[in-house]
């Protein structure tokens, strides 16, 4: 049994696409089962109760040398912690090519798109497969979530079309709407802690050379109530001074993303951090908060000019 799962602290698409792939691969004669590595976020569980599936279990420890299959990533340290010593042998994904390393020769499906589940769309086309209802709403879901419903930057052609093909498969009639509805579930923080806040969308990324990498954690909170999460500035900055030391970084970001005004307010740990923001994005800094203006994603407007400011010198 081949075994899917998407990245740590998984997002919708991680989920989605895990479940989605694992019933393609299944239909098309290799027998697959889904897992997640984390804990849902809020949105997600919303999603799965109106396409009517069960979350996919945790990934359990697996042997060195088990088959399995990568969703919406590749690079190690977002993946299972014993990745190195698993047999990887397909990846579909859209974002760049990390340290992904396999023994043998595997399946690869890249594209730059703003969603793996529209690559699964092309997946099932390909394979000549009818997409059933419950996969339809999921990718559905997904592409909605990963694109923001077509604000994020990372939006394509392809995302918008597999969006207006997926949508009366799903019996989703007002697309808008059920957009909408999902993001009301993703800003229905509560009382939810402030290290779980901040774990919820959080990604480790590499910077540098080699020889003096810099690791920096990079959490996103997409939210239409920002004045909320804001609200919590001083908690959620202890949790990052936490986090920061806990997992050896040099630096950590929260970027607090107004989903309706797509704009993006990120948090201040230290100078370390503000010089940075400063330096790399001309950003002003006041009082623990940096304007990032219409920067709203992580993938395409945060990483590349973090991984720029921090190239070594020619």
């Amino acid at each position: 049994m081949l075994a899917v799962f998407g990245h740590t602290n998984p997002d919708t698409d991680a989920i989605a696409s895990a479940l989605v792939y694992a019933r393609l691969l299944t239909r098309q004669g290799v027998p697959a089962q889904a897992y997640r590595l984390g804990e849902l976020n809020f949105e997600t569980p919303f999603v799965l109760r109106e396409a009517g599936v069960e979350a996919p279990p945790r990934l359990p420890e697996l042997e060195a040398g088990t088959p399995v299959a990568l969703v919406d990533h590749n690079e190690s340290a977002q993946s299972a912690p014993n990745l190195a010593e698993l047999t990887v042998t397909r990846v579909v994904d859209h974002h760049k090519l990390g340290d992904l390393t396999t023994a043998q020769p595997a399946y690869l499906r890249f594209e730059p798109l703003g969603c793996t589940s529209t690559i699964l769309l092309k997946l099932y086309r390909e394979a000549n497969l009818p997409v059933e209802r419950v996969d339809a709403r999921l990718m559905l879901s997904a592409i909605l979530s990963d694109t923001l419903h077509f604000r994020s930057p990372t939006t394509t052609p392809e995302d918008r079309e597999a969006v207006a093909f997926l949508a009366p498969v799903a019996g989703v009639e007002d697309v808008e709407a059920y957009a909408l509805a999902m993001f009301a579930a993703k800003s229905d923080l509560g009382d939810t802690p402030a290290e779980t806040l901040l774990k919820m969308d959080y990604k480790v990324f590499p910077f540098g050379d080699p020889a003096q990498l810099q690791r920096w954690g990079i959490g996103v909170i997409e939210t239409t109530n920002p004045g909320y999460v804001l609200g919590r500035q001083a908690e959620l900055l202890a949790a990052m001074d936490q986090a920061r030391a806990g997992d050896g970084l040099n630096g950590i970001l929260l970027s607090v993303v107004d989903i309706l005004h797509e704009t993006n307010v990120t948090l201040v740990l230290s100078a370390t951090e503000e010089k940075v923001l400063r330096e790399a994005f001309g950003a002003e800094v006041e009082n623990g908060r940096a304007d990032l203006g219409h920067r709203i994603s992580r993938k395409k407007q945060i990483v590349p000019t973090l991984e720029t400011y921090f190239a070594p010198e020619a």
